[in-house]
């Protein structure tokens, strides 16, 4: 997201956009668009992984294809897009990963299973990465992991925190979390939570019993926060299905 001054520099770069559409749930469709990138671009040298869907049911009720969608969407996705880049990142021991996961990657909370599975998932996918790299001493491709707490975009539109608490952490602008994000990216930082709260959150989930934990969560109002997403979720279905006379 750029400024006035940044946009009015950028006008004069003669910069080129290139944008492809991708299912990059099917790994076959990331490949072959992969290799049209390499062959009308170049070599990717940076790789953002930032595509994400929820299902917004509780676990009983979620049909199996969505449970499934979700899981291949925020996760396995991560496999097929590193997969068609990296080998020429390490030949050139130069490149960057970009995993944006959530905070939900790195705590959970009740009525979200399968969007907490794919986002722990995709958090050990990145960390293990990581150390792979690390231990193959290849210190020109960097790493960082993006973890922002609610982003005011729609997707969990309803979520709420207890009211008290929601006055000292809203959900987040968009443009915020893409300063935040960019600035780790650009330093090289390996981890990036958004806000900083979320970092003491994650280690009191660390060392505190599970018991401990839950009454946290009940003094914050995460416990149920996702409840009302999940129902203005299902109203909107029995809504859709009523018009179409399903």
């Amino acid at each position: 997201v750029a400024g006035d001054g940044e946009k009015d520099a950028l006008a004069h770069c003669n910069l080129q956009v290139y944008t492809y559409t991708c299912d990059v749930g099917k790994r076959e469709n990331v490949y072959s668009i992969a290799e049209r990138v390499r062959k009308e671009v170049g070599e990717v040298s940076v790789l953002v992984n930032n595509a994400g869907v929820v299902s917004g049911h509780h676990l009983l009720e979620c049909p199996d294809e969505l449970i499934e969608r979700t899981m291949m969407v925020n996760c396995h996705a991560h496999f097929w897009t590193t997969k068609a880049f990296l080998p020429k990142m390490l030949e050139m021991n130069h490149g960057h990963i970009v995993t944006v996961a959530s905070s939900l990657g790195l705590f959970s909370t009740a009525g979200v299973e399968d969007y907490c599975a794919s986002k722990f998932g995709a958090v050990g996918f990145h960390e293990s990465l990581s150390h792979e790299l690390k231990a193959a001493e290849k210190d020109g491709i960097k790493t960082t992991l993006v973890c922002p707490y609610l982003v005011d975009t729609g997707m969990f539109r309803g979520c709420r925190i207890r009211k008290e608490i929601e006055t000292f952490l809203p959900p987040l602008k968009p443009e915020y979390c893409v300063k935040q994000a960019m600035r780790a990216i650009l330093t090289d930082q390996p981890m990036i939570c958004t806000p900083r709260l979320m970092y003491m959150v994650t280690f009191m989930k660390s060392i505190l019993p599970f018991e401990a934990v839950v009454c946290m969560y009940r003094f914050l109002g995460a416990d149920k926060c996702m409840y009302p997403f999940i129902a203005q979720r299902k109203q909107a279905t029995n809504n859709n299905e009523a018009k179409n006379g399903i």
